[in-house]
This record gives C-alpha cells, structure tokens and sequence, in this order.
C-alpha cells in the first residue's frame, strides 16, 4: 500500500528582492533572486536551493546504496552543476544538471576493480531512488570519479 509524507517550507517577502525562508524541519535563512535577475550576491537563491536539493537527495541516496553494495565509503564529495536556459521571453528553464561525485572507497581485500563496479552501481541506485532526480525535468549526468584504496 502507497504512503504518503508532507513536508512544508514558509517563505516570507521582507521587501525588494528580499525573502526569509523558514523549513519545516527547522532551519530558515533569507534569501534573494540571483544578481542576474536583479538580486543580491552572496545569498541563497530558488535556483541554489534546486540544485543543492539534487545534490544533497543523491548523495544520501549514494549513502543508502554503499551500505546496501556492502562498501566501505572513505570520503564523498560531490560539485553540481545546473544549467538554465533562458528563453527571449525571458522564461526559464533548467535543461540539465550535472554531478561530479569524488568518491573514495576501501578495497577491504577485493579486488579494485570489482569494488569498483559496485560502486557504479551503487551510483546507478541512487539515481534511480532520488526522489529529487525522479521529480524534474532536467536531464541528469553523473561523471564520477572513484578511487579505491588498498
């Protein structure tokens, strides 16, 4: 049988493009529009918050799945890229986001390139779990860099 599960956010103007975001798990923080659509620099934006919610959802999903795949995880660290396509009529769109995992796994005795596998695997898993992933339109790209060692 379906669940289901609600999770909720309030945003709140504080004037020009100025906003206060409180989340339903607790954490707030102001937040703007990016300099290029007449914001301000050096604050949380909708198009930050979009990216970081793929990165942050497939690297816990990452977690989950090493654990399943029985691997050994000494270190992720993950850079993501969006990319928005903004049409003449100024609508816009992010095409596509792109995730360059590091990830740094024990050998535990195996042999490099099996435990490899099961790491692209496990990388493979997390894509299909992502709830963020499985929720937008953009086209999705991992191009991991994976190191076992000894």
């Amino acid at each position: 049988m379906s669940r289901t599960a609600t999770y909720n956010t309030t945003v709140q103007w504080k004037g020009e493009h100025w906003g206060h975001l409180v989340m339903g798990n607790g954490p707030e923080m102001d937040f703007s529009a990016p300099p290029d659509a007449h914001g301000h620099a050096g604050v949380f934006t909708p198009e930050d918050a979009f990216v970081a919610a793929a990165n942050t959802c497939i690297m816990m999903m990452f977690i989950w799945a090493a654990e399943r795949f029985k691997l050994k995880l000494l270190a992720y660290e993950c850079r993501s890229e969006g990319t928005k396509l903004i049409e003449l009529d100024r609508t816009e769109i992010f095409t596509k986001l792109c995730f360059r995992p590091q990830i740094k796994i024990a050998a535990n005795g195996e042999k490099p390139e099996i435990v490899e596998a099961r790491a692209r695997k496990a990388l493979q898993a997390a894509q299909k779990y992502s709830l963020v992933a499985n929720s937008v339109k953009s086209e999705i790209i991992i191009e991991p860099e994976i190191t076992i060692e000894e």
